[in-house]
């Protein structure tokens, strides 16, 4: 049995019989695990799911250190990278991610122009209000489309004012929702499903094990052969 411990929320999949969800853990005692709603169980091992934190204690000036949740707008960036406080620091990343690397580039070349002074940043007062619409705009994304239409949109308005190369980002969003949509109807088969490219159109092969059965992670066996599943 694998039993998750969630902090808030349960997640809402479908999951195997053999998971079971319970509230927050609030600690071990040897072999047991007592949880919040007053249940415990015997358990063989622990598996720490902590989630992003953002820490920055080699910032020991707080005028500096950004702190915030993770959320897809956090506060004191304008643009999402030029801390307002100090507009010759640029923090890369900080967002709650649907977008990863593509965000992580654009932000990167974006920040490389404030740099080379391609770009300024305004006045403190219109960083701030430039923030607080972007926001605003966040906290109406109650679902998860809507968040993925959010930073869609986010990633867009950093392409805009850079040579970053142009790609098809409401082609990328339909293929989150697909994808999301492909792991709530099944947490254990998403995985084993493939997208197109959205360059190319081209799509993506399927693997020859399903993502359940694929323990061999080398590139030879992840290249060659499909793996033989034991029935252990």
């Amino acid at each position: 049995e694998i039993i998750c411990s969630y902090r808030t929320t349960p997640m809402p999949y479908k999951w195997p019989k053999e998971f079971k969800t319970v509230p927050l853990l609030t600690k071990v005692a040897g072999k047991m695990a007592y949880f919040k709603d007053g249940t415990s169980h015997d358990i063989d091992a622990v598996i720490l799911c902590t989630g992003y934190l953002h820490s920055f204690p080699f910032l020991s000036d707080k005028n500096l250190r950004l702190e915030t949740k993770n959320r897809l707008w956090p506060l004191g960036l304008y643009r999402g990278i030029v801390w307002e406080k100090n507009p010759k620091l640029f923090y890369i990343g900080m967002q709650d991610q649907w977008y990863t690397f593509n965000m992580f580039d654009a932000q990167a070349w974006l920040t490389r122009d404030f740099i080379l002074g391609r770009h300024k940043a305004p006045s403190l007062k219109e960083m701030q209000k430039n923030s607080a619409e972007w926001r605003n705009n966040e906290e109406k994304a109650d679902t998860a489309k809507k968040q993925i239409i959010f930073q869609g949109s986010y990633v867009k308005d950093l392409i805009k004012d850079t040579n970053y190369p142009n790609f098809d980002i409401d082609k990328v969003n339909e293929v989150f929702l697909h994808w999301k949509h492909d792991k709530m109807d099944s947490i254990m088969g998403y995985r084993d499903v493939s997208y197109p490219s959205v360059l190319t159109g081209t799509p993506s092969p399927k693997h020859h094990t399903k993502w359940a059965d694929a323990l061999d992670d080398s590139l030879k066996c992840y290249l060659g052969a499909p793996e033989k599943v034991s029935n252990l």
